[in-house]
């Protein structure tokens, strides 16, 4: 399937994402594209485990998680936000289907380093015949990122990791991360467009760090011969729907006239 676009919205921008927003990702697919959406939703998951009393930390912009912290993060996740995005896509006369990675074994993971960040997986495989069947009825997938491994142990997922193994096993057209900054910032300037061995260079001399460096990473693991850029932008200013015309950082593998291979 072509024409693919997956759009990973952040948990920081979802309340403040416009009724344009949702309505230009519909716009989008009635013009013959496929969005699909990934999300997060940090600003609600900690607004729960405030109100439970349970403590959560952060460890290379991974959220460290604990059965109670997974147990908060799927019933936000699952619930709450990705049934918030369902209901905005709809009422922009799109219709939408909400997904977690666990259904129809959407996303298989695993742990990335349980001693250290307990329960927080890594995608090893996307079912992709489930989404191309979605996409093919017009329905507009939303995905909340909870995997599952192949013993039926959930685990948290970064949301920006998601989004880009998804887009790299549907061979992904665009890859859009929406955020609530304008792109990668180096002394207060957003920069325009980075290589990835730019990106390499300021995670070492600590120009990218925090919640931007999983996006950076999956941006570049997303990177293949069919998406040969991906960009960063702030959700808060635009609409997804004007690509010529978005304000953020353009990821790309190499230099204009460097082999991209």
């Amino acid at each position: 399937m072509k024409d693919i676009i997956v759009i990973k919205c952040g948990g920081s921008t979802i309340s403040e994402l416009s009724e344009a927003f949702f309505q230009s990702v519909v716009a989008m697919q009635k013009s013959g594209k496929h969005p699909i959406i990934v999300h997060g939703g940090g600003p609600a998951i900690n607004q729960l485990l405030e109100k439970l009393d349970i403590q959560s930390e952060f460890v290379d912009g991974l959220r460290k998680t604990t059965a109670d912290v997974l147990e908060t993060a799927e019933m936000v996740l699952c619930g709450k936000v990705n049934k918030q995005i369902v209901t905005s896509l709809q009422q922009a006369n799109g219709q939408a289907v909400g997904l977690s990675g666990c259904d129809g074994n959407l996303l298989q993971v695993q742990a990335i380093n349980e001693e250290k960040l307990g329960y927080v997986g890594e995608p090893t495989n996307v079912n992709t015949e489930l989404l191309i069947s979605l996409m093919e009825k017009q329905m507009i997938p939303v995905i909340a990122p909870i995997g599952m491994n192949e013993h039926g142990t959930h685990y948290n997922v970064n949301a920006d990791s998601a989004a880009g193994a998804i887009a790299k096993e549907l061979g992904a057209e665009q890859l859009v991360f929406v955020t609530d900054v304008d792109g990668i910032l180096k002394d207060g300037q957003c920069l325009e467009k980075v290589t990835a061995d730019e990106i390499e260079a300021f995670i070492e001399d600590g120009t990218i760090y925090g919640g931007m460096l999983p996006k950076v990473r999956a941006a570049l693991n997303a990177l293949t011969e069919t998406l040969q850029s991906v960009m960063i932008m702030n959700g808060k200013s635009t609409t997804v729907g004007q690509y010529g015309y978005v304000s953020g950082t353009t990821i790309v593998k190499s230099a204009v006239g460097q082999s991209v291979s």
